[in-house]
């Protein structure tokens, strides 16, 4: 099967190295395509670039699209164990932008990539110039799904064993059709995910240790923050939503009609806090937007940012 990168980019596969939070140098795996001015495609907790494909082409006719994978996912390095700190996103955010652009960027940006958007509006408002946001995970108090909550609660050590033994390759099939069954349930259209769909999305899982440890860590984190957050103690979802007020620059909220992850709801009401926002539906769309409504993405995004002047 070809290389999606050198598929999908005109250079293929780049590498961008960083300080993370903890001050540890860090690879990070990025494409780019088209010229203009910088627009930042920010994915999900347990993706990579590759569910942006069906949007990068298009959007670099206008823009020079980057698309990276979080520290952790896909084909970025995996840390070692160690702790992480809520919020470290953010700041792997400002350096991977400072490092690849010396002007402001849009971001466009989905399920937690679009938290972290929102975040990273908050506090560097000087580095975003617009924000789109999809799906945003803002004011859940729950992780949406059965096995984030699995492994939300399995020891990061056991983990870590399993990704040191390789089982995930030694199990791929099974992997493979898990994942499968998990992401059509997650899409209004089941039947647009093909196999090589599965292959590459599955494919940092199987190929690269570190990968299930990462999710599983950044899964605690989000229960703790959620479980705080229901109890009225000190969180950043509570943080976020307080600092909306910070975020200077225009913002696009866009949300599946269908998504049973973060209902519509959430989204109505982020339009209400977050003062001059606008607000578009996502109609036959359930939580996996980028890929299931990449149509409807690309056509408000681009007339979002073709009325606030950056197109």
């Amino acid at each position: 099967m070809k290389d999606w990168w050198q598929n999908t980019f005109p250079k293929g596969q780049q590498k961008v190295t960083i300080t993370d939070s903890q001050g540890y140098p860090i690879q990070i795996a990025y494409g780019e395509k088209g010229t203009g001015k910088p627009l930042f495609l920010l994915h999900g907790i347990g993706s990579w670039s590759y569910n942006w494909r069906y949007l990068i082409e298009p959007l670099s006719e206008y823009f020079r699209v980057i698309c990276f994978d979080a520290k952790g996912f896909g084909f970025s390095e995996k840390p070692l164990h160690r702790q992480e700190t809520t919020g470290h996103q953010v700041i792997e955010l400002q350096r991977i932008i400072t490092a690849l652009c010396n002007q402001p960027v849009a971001i466009l940006a989905e399920s937690l990539g679009a938290l972290v958007g929102l975040a990273f509006a908050e506090e560097y408002p000087q580095l975003v110039s617009r924000l789109a946001i999809i799906n945003v995970p803002v004011f859940t108090k729950r992780l949406p799904h059965w096995g984030m909550s699995v492994l939300a609660q399995t020891p990061l050590e056991f983990i870590e064993v399993i990704d040191k033994l390789r089982l995930s390759y030694l199990f791929a099939p099974l992997i493979r059709e898990i994942m499968a069954i998990e992401r059509r349930s997650v899409l209004f259209d089941p039947s647009i995910l093909t196999k090589e769909d599965v292959f590459w999305i599955t494919y940092p899982y199987i190929e690269f240790p570190g990968t299930f440890l990462k999710v599983a860590q950044e899964l605690q984190i989000a229960a703790g923050e959620i479980e705080n957050y229901k109890n009225n103690k000190p969180n950043w979802l509570s943080q976020i939503q307080k600092n909306l007020i910070n975020i200077e620059c225009p913002t696009l909220i866009m949300w599946g009609e269908q998504d049973s992850w973060f209902p519509l709801e959430h989204g109505k009401k982020l339009n209400q806090q977050l003062l001059g926002s606008q607000f578009k539906i996502l109609t036959n769309c359930h939580h996996d937007a980028s890929s299931g409504a990449a149509d409807a993405i690309k056509i408000t995004t681009l007339e979002f940012l073709r009325n606030t002047n950056f197109l």
